[in-house]
């Protein structure tokens, strides 16, 4: 029989100011697991924010969530030890392939109800967290981007709690196929466009890039 998935830990993060060449970058990337039940109310975990709102957070970006496999394949990868929140993740999740989570699942973790809306899709700030210019297409490459997962339900989540897997919708679009869609294989577009749950911003573009490569363009 296999073992529940379960949240390994809740990872919050403030905004902190960065150097950069020279220039300042604001970025919350960087989260650590903090211990007991943590409300979730909004779209925020409590103790964590987003420096730049017009990219990171919102409805549909409220929660990240990682698998903690991938975090110890990428250390097999790198060499080096990296534990939870390195990858700015909520939620470091074990015994779930989050990457593989079909976009409109629904978790009920803790009190709360979360739905998966979209995956991850690395900014320059992952780079910069992980102190590698190369790490973005690193990331893409690995096809292992996680989730973000928007609210249905608020209520508190903290290390330990179980992950159900309430509801999956048929379609089958996962998390990992729209970020290959999107940054790698383009071919797929028209498959990942068949996720109605998608946040509409990116479904209409993702039909729109279709399109065009449906006629060439």
């Amino acid at each position: 029989m296999m073992a529940p998935a379960t949240v390994e830990s809740v990872n919050v993060g403030e905004p902190r100011a960065v150097e950069v060449n020279g220039h300042t970058v604001w970025t919350a990337i960087w989260k650590s697991p903090v211990e007991g039940r943590v409300p979730l109310r909004g779209v925020n975990l409590r103790g964590d924010d987003q420096a730049d709102r017009t990219v990171h957070g919102g409805p549909d970006k409220a929660v990240y969530a990682y698998a903690a496999e991938d975090t110890e394949w990428w250390e097999a990868q790198i060499g080096a030890p990296l534990g939870p929140g390195t990858f700015g993740e909520n939620l470091t999740v074990r015994g779930l392939p989050v990457s593989g989570a079909v976009i409109g699942e629904r978790w009920a973790v803790g009190s709360t109800l979360l739905e998966v809306a979209q995956p991850r899709l690395p900014c320059f700030k992952l780079a910069l967290r992980m102190n590698d210019p190369r790490f973005l297409k690193r990331f893409a490459d690995a096809g292992r981007p996680g989730a973000y997962l928007r609210v249905i339900r608020e209520g508190d989540i903290g290390a330990g709690d179980a992950i159900d897997v309430v509801s999956r919708p048929a379609h089958g679009v996962t998390s990992a196929l729209v970020s290959r869609a999107i940054l790698r294989e383009p071919q797929l577009l028209s498959t990942a466009q068949q996720a109605p749950e998608l946040p509409d911003e990116l479904r209409v573009w993702i039909q729109e890039r279709a399109e065009h490569a449906a006629r060439g363009v």
